[in-house]
């Protein structure tokens, strides 16, 4: 794990989950352990609207907290109901919080490359529907991280599974003082909740 980073997932794992919140994160905890008891991979598909914000920050703190905890075989994605940006702030918070960025390229829709591990692969990070190609067709499960999503697909095709996480829009504090910190808060509240999925599981 990156140092900078290593610090950030301790402070994270100081951070106390409330009993309504575990309740909702129970049945993906349920899901992955059903697969690791099952020897299957694990694939996680990440859905918001605009699979710009609250989507991509769940992909890569939940593939940073698998490799944290040693939880092999997870192969974590993100997707929305329609494709439209990585924000720029979303990359410069997790920047902050101890991973490495690279922006790969710079059209309208770029694509980064956000490591967590000097040795090990980027995680690709660039808005898409949750059906692109780019995302797993079947044996996967659906993470509803809003509310318009959840109502918005009512049926994820090949989706094995569907788990409503939802989490407050940080995209509300756009162009206000309180940017910076409601993007890094909503940022280490979806970290400390894929911290508490992966520190549940057992791998014996």
């Amino acid at each position: 794990m990156l140092e900078k980073l290593s610090i950030t997932i301790k402070f994270i794992s100081e951070i106390s989950i409330s009993e309504s919140r575990k309740e909702v994160l129970l049945p993906l905890i349920d899901y992955i352990q059903n697969k690791i008891n099952l020897s299957e991979e694990i694939r996680l598909n990440f859905i918001c609207t605009h699979n710009s914000r609250r989507s991509h920050l769940a992909q890569i703190w939940a593939q940073t907290m698998a490799f944290h905890f040693g939880i092999k075989n997870v192969f974590c994605y993100s997707g929305g109901t329609e494709a439209t940006a990585l924000f720029p702030k979303v990359a410069e918070i997790l920047f902050n919080q101890g991973f490495e960025i690279q922006k790969v390229s710079e059209e309208q829709n770029p694509v980064y490359a956000i490591k967590f591990a000097a040795n090990q692969h980027p995680i690709i990070c660039f808005s898409k529907v949750y059906f692109d190609d780019f995302n797993p067709k079947k044996n996967f499960a659906a993470i509803m991280t809003c509310n318009n999503a959840d109502k918005g697909c009512p049926m994820v095709f090949g989706a094995e599974a569907r788990f409503p996480i939802k989490y407050d829009d940080p995209k509300a504090f756009d162009g206000t003082e309180l940017m910076n910190e409601k993007y890094a808060e909503r940022s280490l509240q979806i970290a400390s909740e894929m911290y508490y999925v992966f520190s549940q599981l057992k791998t014996n």
